[in-house]
């Protein structure tokens, strides 16, 4: 899974667009007008992925000029095949409110790690994990992919020059060191991304990167935080490690 399948066309260059919820005869003629315009405008005939379930729907879509790939004809009619069941072709079943409990459950967690983020809120006994770091090393994207997609009750508490100067874990978070989950990177990469947000000043300059990085990673040590190094990480990753080295159960499954 390293690569994208476009990564093999050497020397073509693919602009991707998305049309999204085309979910009606009236939709998907319009789909059909913007794909034969980029068609007209680039002189390539577009690449057309298809997840459309409505029978209706995806016939308009098909009369495109391009390459119509559909991803439900190559595997929805072989498992009704397989399964001798038919499928509902219903739309909207992955994103809609069918579980209001699970919702409702997911928008608490969301709105619970935005109050507790970077050390606001400490909300701490109510918490399910709070993640630890330095600035920019992920955290508060982490915590809002595991309170959206799961239901987790995430906290998050950066650690500044205080808390790393004194070489002990900061009196907010030490009653709860059982929960607390450390996250890190690779210097070049820390460097990278405050240069980003500040590139003035020492927030963003190699030594201070390196003190704090060797900081928190001493502190990870020394109190036996379970933590992961970041760096070539997506969100996606960084929240499954955390839950699966942590046992901490999800409250929604996707």
């Amino acid at each position: 899974m390293g690569h994208s399948l476009l990564t093999q066309f050497d020397g073509l260059e693919f602009r991707p667009v998305t049309l999204p919820f085309v979910s009606s005869i009236d939709k998907a003629e319009d789909a059909v007008r913007k794909i034969n315009l980029a068609a007209e405008e680039s002189g390539v005939r577009p690449i057309i992925f298809s997840t459309l379930v409505q029978d209706d729907v995806r016939s308009v879509v098909m009369r495109a000029h391009g390459l119509f790939l559909d991803f439900f004809d190559a595997f929805v009619g072989p498992l009704e095949k397989e399964l001798a069941l038919r499928s509902t072709h219903r739309t909207g079943r992955a994103h809609g409110m069918t579980d209001p409990t699970a919702y409702t459950t997911r928008i608490n967690a969301t709105n619970f790690a935005l109050r507790n983020d970077d050390g606001s809120g400490r909300d701490y006994d109510a918490a399910d994990v709070i993640v630890v770091g330095v600035s920019r090393v992920g955290k508060t994207p982490t915590c809002l992919y595991m309170a959206l997609q799961y239901g987790i009750f995430v906290a998050n508490y950066p650690f500044n020059e205080d808390d790393l100067e004194g070489g002990r874990l900061p009196q907010a978070i030490a009653p709860f060191r059982n929960k607390l989950y450390g996250l890190t990177i690779h210097p070049e990469r820390l460097q990278q991304l405050r240069h980003e947000r500040r590139p003035d000043g020492r927030y963003a300059s190699q030594q201070q990167v390196q003190y704090e990085l060797r900081a928190a990673e001493a502190l990870f040590a020394r109190y036996s935080i379970p933590c992961l190094d970041t760096t070539e990480c997506s969100i996606e990753e960084i929240a499954s490690h955390i839950l699966e080295t942590s046992g901490i159960e999800r409250r929604v499954r996707p």
